[in-house]
């Protein structure tokens, strides 16, 4: 299955489309955090690991570009919580 993730940053997402279906994560970007506040799969492909692929990919393409992230979406902030390899991308609150 594809996961290539694109960044529409007309429509500030990430998306993976798959067929006639797109799978998305939206976000806010601050500077070189980016605030990722909701994720999306179509009904039709749910349970099958789309988001999960979906959310690794966008974490995958943060890491290489030098950023980091604020989960606000319920979905994401789980995987990257059951995914230690990702927890260095977390922003660091300010002190």
């Amino acid at each position: 299955m594809n996961t290539t993730v694109t960044d529409n940053l007309a429509a500030s997402r990430f998306e993976l489309v798959l067929g006639e279906a797109v799978a998305f994560i939206d976000y806010q970007r601050d500077g070189a955090v980016l605030v990722l506040t909701h994720a999306e799969v179509p009904p039709a492909l749910g349970g099958s690991g789309v988001g999960s692929r979906l959310t690794a990919a966008v974490l995958e393409l943060v890491r290489r570009r030098g950023e980091q992230v604020v989960p606000r979406c319920s979905f994401v902030a789980a995987y990257i919580a059951r995914h230690p390899q990702y927890q260095n991308l977390l922003a660091q609150p300010e002190r």
